[in-house]
C-alpha cells in the first residue's frame, strides 16, 4: 500500500481538510518511521499505511484513520504523544496513546491458560484500553490483521505466538464487535499458522465436497432466482462458503462426520427490507421443504453481537440440503462491518456516549451495553483496584445473550450470568430488595444461569436487603460493584440472612 493509493481512497469518504490533515500525519509517519524496515524487507510506513486503508474501507472516522497512520510513532520513533497532540488535536493522541497501551499489554501477554500475575496484569491492561473507547481496539484489529497477512516473514516462535493470541483475543473481540468478515480473516490466518497441516487437509476436504455440489447448486440458484423475479422483488444473490476454523470447530461437535454439516455452501439473499426477507423465506418454504428445526429468525431476535438475517436449511427436489441466508443491505452491511458500519463517529463523537464518559444502560443498543460494562471495570482498574483474573476474561472474552424485562426491554449479559446479575443491571435498587425471580413465567432459583431469550421478572420485597452470600451469585463486575458497595453501606456487626431457602427453591412470589 503506498500514500497515493490512501489519500486517493480518503478522498472518496472525507473532506478536502480532512484529506489534507491525513496526509500532514502520512507525512509525519513517514519521517518518523525513516530507515526502519519490516521483516519483509518493505519500509516500515507500508505497514501504518496498509491500517489506514482498511479503516477507510470500514468507513471510520477520519480521526481514526489518521491514529491508524501514527499508531506505532509514540511505541517505535522518538515522537512524543505530546507531539501529536499539538499536531492533531487531543482525540487523536487519546486514540494513538490507547493503541499504544494494548501493544504494551499484548507484548507482555504469555498464554492465556496462564495465571502468572504477568498476564492477568497486562489482560487489565489491556480492558483498560478498550473499554475507554472502542476505536482503540478497532484499530489495533486492523494492525493484527495486516501484521497475520505478513506472518511468513517472523521467525516460527513469534507465528506462534501471535497466531494463537489472535485466534484467543482478537477474533472473539471482532466477534462482540459484530465485524463477522474480519473475524473469519483472523481466524482463518492464525488457524493456517498454527496448525497447518490441519489446515491443508480441511481445505482439501472442503474443495472435494464442493466440487460435488456446485453443479447441483447452481441448479438451485437459477431456479430461486426465477421464482423471485416471477414475485417482483429486487434482490442480490450470492454464495457463502464456510470458512476453514469454522469446519473445523463445527467438526469438533460432530465428531468429526462431514456429512452431518449443512452449510458449507450456503446461498445469500439480499434484499431492500425486512418485509422482503420474510416474503423471500416464504418464496424458499413454498418452493422446497424445510427442516423446521434449521429455522432461525435472527431478524426478530438478533444474535447478541447484533447480527441479522433469516436462515433456513431446505431439502430439494433432488434431496440436496441446503442452506439460505436472507437480510436486507442494512443487515448485510452490519454482518461484515459491524460497529464500524453501525456507528458514525463523525457524528456521535462529541457526545462521548460510547468512549470516555459512562453511558447510562439506554444511551447503547442492547447489543454494544458491554461496552458500558468494559468502561466501569476499566475504570475500576486505573483506580488501583484488583479485579480476579477470571471476571477479567468474562468481562473481555465471554459469549453474549440477550434477556427480556416483561416490558420488552432488552439486556446484553454475558453468557453464564446468573439472575442477580440481571436484577443489578436494570437498576441497583432492584438488586437491593430482590426477593425473587420468575424466568419465563416459571419460578427461577438465584443459583440457575439465564439463557438466550429469557424474559426476566425481578420480585421486590421492601423488606429484603443483600445478604454476604449473594457474593457468589453474581457473575459481573457491575453486579458485584453494586452489591459490595451496598454491603458495605449496611451496619457493620450486621446479620446477613441466609440464601439457602432462595437456592432450595422456598422463594415465592409475593401476593
Amino acid at each position: 500500500m503506498d500514500r497515493e493509493s490512501v489519500i486517493e481512497a480518503a478522498a472518496t469518504h472525507y473532506s478536502e481538510n480532512d484529506v489534507l490533515e491525513l496526509d500532514h500525519a502520512i507525512s509525519v509517519a513517514t519521517e518518523a518511521h525513516h530507515g526502519q524496515k519490516r521483516k519483509s524487507g518493505d519500509d516500515y510506513i507500508s505497514h501504518p499505511l496498509q491500517v489506514a486503508a482498511t479503516l477507510i474501507d470500514w468507513g471510520m472516522d477520519i480521526d481514526t484513520v489518521i491514529a491508524g497512520v501514527l499508531h506505532d510513532t509514540v511505541e517505535d520513533t522518538e515522537i512524543a504523544l505530546e507531539q501529536i497532540e499539538t499536531l492533531f488535536g487531543r482525540d487523536v493522541a487519546f486514540l494513538v496513546d490507547g493503541v499504544t497501551k494494548v501493544s504494551r499489554a499484548r507484548a507482555g501477554m504469555r498464554n492465556l491458560d496462564s495465571y502468572l500475575p504477568q498476564t492477568t496484569d497486562n489482560l487489565s491492561k489491556l480492558l483498560i484500553a478498550v473499554g475507554q473507547d472502542v476505536r482503540v481496539i478497532i484499530i489495533k484489529l486492523a494492525d493484527r490483521l495486516h501484521n497475520l497477512m505478513t506472518l511468513s516473514k517472523m521467525p516460527s516462535d513469534k507465528r506462534v505466538k501471535i497466531a494463537r493470541e489472535s485466534l484467543e483475543v482478537f477474533a472473539p473481540m471482532a466477534d462482540r464487535l459484530g465485524m463477522g468478515r474480519v473475524r473469519m480473516q483472523i481466524e482463518e490466518l492464525a488457524f493456517s499458522y498454527l496448525d497447518p497441516a490441519e489446515y491443508k487437509k480441511l481445505k482439501n476436504l472442503m474443495k472435494q465436497r464442493l466440487g460435488k455440489s456446485t453443479r447441483k447448486l447452481g441448479y438451485i440458484r437459477q431456479e430461486v432466482e426465477a421464482e423471485l423475479k416471477k414475485n417482483d422483488i429486487a434482490f442480490e444473490m450470492d454464495g457463502r462458503v464456510k470458512s476453514i476454523y469454522s469446519l473445523y470447530k463445527k467438526l469438533k461437535k460432530v465428531d468429526g462426520n462431514i456429512d452431518d454439516i449443512y452449510d458449507l455452501m450456503a446461498l445469500r439473499i439480499i434484499v431492500e427490507s425486512n418485509d422482503d426477507c420474510y416474503k423471500v423465506l416464504g418464496i424458499l418454504h413454498a418452493l422446497y421443504q424445510p427442516m423446521i428445526a434449521r429455522i432461525k429468525d435472527y431478524i426478530a431476535v438478533p444474535k447478541p453481537n447484533g447480527y441479522q438475517s433469516l436462515h433456513t436449511t431446505v431439502l430439494s427436489k433432488n434431496k440436496q440440503i441446503v442452506e439460505f441466508q436472507v437480510r436486507t443491505k442494512t443487515m448485510h452491511e452490519y454482518a461484515e462491518r459491524g460497529l464500524a458500519a453501525s456507528f458514525h463517529y463523525n457524528e456521535q463523537k462529541s457526545s462521548d456516549s460510547y468512549t470516555k464518559k459512562k453511558p447510562g444502560a439506554t444511551s447503547l443498543p442492547p447489543n454494544l451495553q458491554w461496552i458500558n460494562e468494559l468502561q466501569e471495570v476499566a475504570s475500576h482498574l486505573k483506580s488501583g483496584e484488583e479485579i480476579p483474573r477470571d471476571q477479567l476474561f468474562v468481562d473481555l472474552f465471554s459469549d453474549r445473550i440477550f434477556v427480556y424485562s416483561p416490558s420488552g426491554d432488552i439486556y446484553n449479559l454475558p453468557e453464564g450470568a446468573l439472575p442477580l446479575d440481571f436484577a443489578y443491571r436494570v437498576h441497583s435498587d432492584i438488586g437491593y430488595h430482590t426477593y425473587s425471580f420468575q424466568v419465563n413465567g416459571a419460578i427461577h432459583s438465584f443459583d440457575k444461569p439465564l439463557k438466550n431469550g429469557d424474559v426476566v421478572e425481578v420480585v421486590t420485597r421492601k423488606n429484603v436487603k443483600p445478604k454476604a452470600d449473594w457474593m457468589e451469585l453474581v457473575t459481573t463486575s457491575h453486579a458485584r460493584d453494586k452489591l459490595r458497595s451496598q454491603l458495605n453501606k449496611q451496619e457493620s456487626g450486621g446479620i446477613f440472612a441466609s440464601a439457602a431457602d432462595i437456592l432450595q427453591g422456598k422463594a415465592f412470589r409475593k401476593k
